[in-house]
């Protein structure tokens, strides 16, 4: 595996950040921006009409940019060191996690380091963000953290032979493929490195996933049981089951959740 990481240009952060910013967002996913730049007045901007608030976002975070893009070249530099540190270990363990020989796989992975603090990953493009206020230690969490997901579902996708289209938001594939990635994270050779692990640091999945609740008990344990028992295939079959037959009140938690 290799990862190249890049500073991708204010284009590029600004159409990303204001995907999470469309008409009618949950405020799970919207609110992070006004959180962490002090810049946007977000009742200003709830106060205009969608167009206008748009346009307010833009310029705004254009003149962000410009102060901040000497400081994201810099993290670019730094996250690039530190991963080269780590790629050793972090490859070791995922090779065992998956059962593949993660080494020959994956040398084109490309992080963009962004403004945005919503970070999306795009499985075909091989492509992932991460947030400049990152220390290089959690820009490389959050990068295992992606990781996992292309791997995983790169042996999904052998497996079950469907479609990538069906790995995103708000698929039921794309749920059991964020609560699993805490399993994966156990291996004390990824866990190390991730000043996100454990749960008492911030957690390494969406936090509405520790309190969720399936036959009465936490399901990130009763994955969790699976994920050691079981073959990565068998995992990925059991798993997937398991949450279909528990769909209705997984969807029902996050719902509440997310507001």
């Amino acid at each position: 595996m290799e990862i190249t990481f890049i500073n991708p240009g204010v284009d590029y952060m600004i159409q990303y950040i204001m995907e999470s910013q469309p008409e009618g967002e949950s405020e799970f996913w919207s609110e992070p921006l006004y959180r962490f730049y002090p810049q946007l007045d977000k009742a200003y901007a709830a106060s205009l009409p969608f167009v206008e608030r748009k346009k307010y976002i833009e310029q705004t975070m254009r003149a962000v940019y410009a102060e901040l893009e000497d400081e994201i070249n810099e993290k670019v530099i730094l996250y690039s060191r530190y991963w080269k540190a780590c790629k050793s270990q972090i490859t070791a363990a995922l090779s065992e996690a998956f059962g593949i020989d993660c080494e020959k796989l994956f040398n084109d992975l490309r992080c963009n380091v962004s403004m945005n603090p919503i970070s999306p990953r795009f499985l075909q493009e091989r492509c992932y963000e991460t947030f400049y206020l990152n220390s290089e230690r959690g820009a490389i969490g959050v990068g295992i953290h992606e990781i996992i997901h292309f791997l995983w579902f790169y042996v999904w996708n052998r497996l079950f032979g469907d479609s990538y289209e069906e790995y995103e938001r708000p698929s039921l594939k794309w749920i059991l493929s964020e609560m699993v990635v805490e399993s994966v994270m156990r291996d004390e050779r990824l866990s190390s490195i991730n000043p996100y692990f454990p749960r008492e640091e911030g957690g390494c999945v969406y936090p509405y996933f520790f309190n969720m609740m399936t036959d009465g008990k936490p399901i990130l344990d009763t994955l969790d049981a699976m994920y050691r028992s079981l073959s990565i295939e068998d995992f990925m079959r059991n798993s997937y089951t398991y949450c279909q037959q528990h769909e209705t009140e997984i969807r029902e938690h996050i719902r509440k959740a997310e507001g």
